[in-house]
C-alpha cells in the first residue's frame, strides 16, 4: 500500500493525516511535509499528526517519526501523536519512544528524563 497524506493547518497548528503505511520507501513524503510546514511558518506552535488511517509501520517509519520530533522540537512547536492504533502504540511502547515522542520541548531539562532504548 502506498503513503497518502493531507494537510490542514491553522494560525498556529498544523495537522498531517496519515493514511496507508509509514514504511521505507514512503517516510521522504511525511518528513518533507513537516519540514514544509515548519519553514513556512515559523508561529507553529503544535504539529499534529492524525494516525486515525495507518495501516502499518516499519522501523523506518519509526525512525521517520524521530526525526519529526527533532524537527518539530528544534522549531520549539509541540508534537501530538493523534488517534494512534493499537499496532503503532505497541512499536512506541516497546521500543521506549512514546513519552520521548509526545514529550513538551520547552520544558527544562531538569524537569524529566526520558529514556530512551
Amino acid at each position: 500500500m502506498t503513503l497518502s497524506l493531507t494537510l490542514d493547518s491553522t494560525a498556529r497548528s498544523a495537522c498531517v493525516r496519515i493514511a496507508g503505511d509509514l514504511d521505507y520507501g514512503h517516510t521522504d513524503e511525511l518528513l518533507d511535509a513537516v519540514s514544509g510546514v515548519l519553514a513556512d511558518d515559523a508561529d507553529v506552535a503544535a504539529v499534529h499528526l492524525d494516525f486515525t488511517d495507518l495501516t502499518f509501520c516499519d522501523s523506518v517509519g519509526l525512525s521517520a517519526l524521530l526525526q519529526v520530533r527533532r524537527l518539530t522540537s528544534n522549531a520549539g512547536a509541540r508534537l501530538q501523536l493523534d488517534n494512534r492504533p493499537a499496532h503503532l502504540d505497541r512499536i512506541l511502547e516497546l521500543t521506549g519512544v512514546l513519552d520521548y515522542l509526545t514529550a513538551d520541548p520547552q520544558a527544562s531539562p531538569d524537569s524529566e528524563e526520558t529514556e530512551i532504548g
